[in-house]
Formats: C-alpha cells, sequence, structure tokens
C-alpha cells in the first residue's frame, strides 16, 4: 500500500453496501489513493460489491480490526485463528492488500497485569495459523502497537517488531500510529526508527484524534524520520467522528475530536500532504 488513504471510520464504522458506498465516493472526492475499511464485523460484509465499488472507483483498499473478547487469541488461540480467517477471507474477496490493526486482540483488552510468557505464546501461535492462511489468500498482515490504554499486549515499536519477528511471516509488517507513539514512545521518531525494515504502514492522527495540525503531534520529527528509512508504505489519515458505544468505550472517545469531518478533511488533508512533499515521501512529490 502506498500513498495516501483515510480512516473509513470517519464516515462510518459499520461496513454496509450503503456506507461503503459514501465512503468510497468521499474518498474520491477527496483525491485519496485508498480506503482503509474496518472490518469489524466480517461475516457481515459484501465482499463482492466493495471489490465492484473499489474497482469502479480505481481506488485501492485495506481492511483493519480489533478482535471480539471471545476471539482474543490471548485466551482462545483457536477463536482467534477462526475469526481471522473469516477477515482474510472478506480482505481477499473485496480485492483489499492487507489486514492490520490490532489483530493480536481486542481494543479495550487489559488484564490489569503485565502481559504474561503464555499471553504472547497464545498469540504467537494463533498470528503463525493466521499468516499461513493469508499467504494462501495473497493478503499481508499487520500488526499495530497501540496505547496501554487500550491494550496491556503490545504498545510500541519494538514490541511490534519482537512479535512479527517471532512469527517470522514474510507476509507480516508493523503497522505504527502517531496517536499511540504519542502515548508511548520515548520520542515520537524512536518507533519508527525501530521498526524501519518492517514498517509498511503507518496512522497519521493528531493528538487528540482530531484534525492533524491543531494538536501536539510533533509532525516535523515523524516525517523526518520517514524520510531516514525511506519510507514508501501507506500513509492513512485517521480521525475517529463516528463511533458505536462498544468502540467508543475500548478507544476513550467520550467527546467530539473536531467540529466536523469536513475541518478534518479539508485542512488536516492538505496540511498531512504538505508534509509529505516536504519531506519526498510521496512518488512524484519529492522536495
Amino acid at each position: 500500500m502506498q500513498g495516501f488513504g483515510i480512516h473509513s471510520s470517519i464516515w462510518t464504522m459499520d461496513w454496509t453496501p450503503a456506507a461503503a458506498e459514501h465512503a468510497v465516493g468521499e474518498a474520491v472526492r477527496n483525491g485519496f489513493d485508498f480506503v482503509e475499511v474496518a472490518l469489524l464485523k466480517p461475516a457481515k460484509v459484501d465482499p463482492i460489491h466493495s471489490r465492484k465499488l473499489f474497482e469502479s472507483a480505481n481506488i485501492q483498499a485495506v481492511c483493519s480490526l480489533g478482535l471480539p473478547e471471545g476471539a482474543w487469541p490471548s485466551r482462545d488461540p483457536d477463536a482467534g485463528v477462526d475469526f481471522l480467517k473469516t477477515a482474510i477471507n472478506a480482505t481477499a474477496e473485496m480485492g483489499a492488500q492487507a489486514l492490520s490493526g490490532v489483530i493480536y486482540g481486542g481494543i479495550g483488552e487489559r488484564s490489569g497485569q503485565p502481559p504474561t510468557q503464555l499471553e504472547y505464546d497464545n498469540v504467537t501461535r494463533c498470528l503463525e495459523a493466521a499468516a499461513r492462511h493469508a499467504r494462501g489468500r495473497g493478503i499481508d498482515l499487520g500488526v499495530e502497537a497501540i496505547n496501554r490504554y487500550e491494550t496491556h499486549l503490545i504498545n510500541t515499536g519494538a514490541q511490534a517488531v519482537e512479535m512479527v519477528e517471532r512469527v517470522g511471516a514474510e507476509n507480516m509488517f508493523v503497522h505504527l500510529d502517531t496517536y499511540h507513539m504519542n502515548i508511548e514512545e520515548k520520542g515520537v521518531a524512536l518507533g519508527i526508527l525501530a521498526a524501519r525494515e518492517h514498517l509498511r504502514y503507518i496512522h497519521l492522527s493528531e493528538s487528540d484524534r482530531g484534525t492533524p495540525g491543531k494538536g501536539n503531534i510533533r509532525w516535523d520529527e515523524i516525517y523526518g524520520a520517514l524520510a531516514a528509512i525511506d519510507f514508501r508504505g501507506g500513509l492513512a489519515m485517521e480521525s475517529f467522528m463516528n463511533m458505536p458505544p462498544e468502540l467508543a468505550w475500548g478507544l476513550s472517545v467520550w467527546r467530539p475530536v473536531a467540529p466536523s469531518i469536513d475541518e478534518v478533511i479539508g485542512e488536516g488533508l492538505p496540511f498531512l500532504r504538505g508534509k509529505a512533499t516536504q519531506y519526498g515521501l510521496i512518488a512524484g512529490e519529492g522536495a
């Protein structure tokens, strides 16, 4: 995945045919290269409809998710494998390139204790099986490091690298997120440097999940580090504007993060594109 994309959550968290048509139409209208589909209920999506939609719009797709509690691999790796296989199949059938996100657990999964070796062993076993299945479907899998308030398992770039290397599958990669890095990394660039050869995807999210450029993220440090490792992966805007209650709980989103979608995209996208141009991160738009 390359270029600029946007997480579908800015418009919808429920990937129905009608919602998909709206999201893809808006993504095309705003000049995005790909859409990141929130695949929270993979068994209920219409992947063939989505494939036709992406193909007719000439836009790419990637899927992401967090697992429901009954399929948390740390507790039940077999249930995790079953859920991920369903999600991988839907990802492949809709023509997307990868399934990423919290593929190792749930958003809001916290045991109240440091992660145990058994939990990591269970997650590894689950991801090994999922990676084999994904390889057969031509799908890559991304491990996203998220902050300590949303999981106790993988919080930093270095921890994501450790899991990817532990699984050892060629179709696995590290997925970082500037919102989480701002909380967890000793310096916002250090997670990028730690993940360098495994990093293929990054969420560009402001410190309050609102409009990029209007918070506390050190964007020059982020973009400078991406340029230093010659990053050529996907750059995805992420701002949570439409949260169902079960996700609002896990993400702790209790108030509007921006005045409107128009502000997030209308002001945030030019800001992020400008930085990408300045640092030469988009093909054909080098400084």
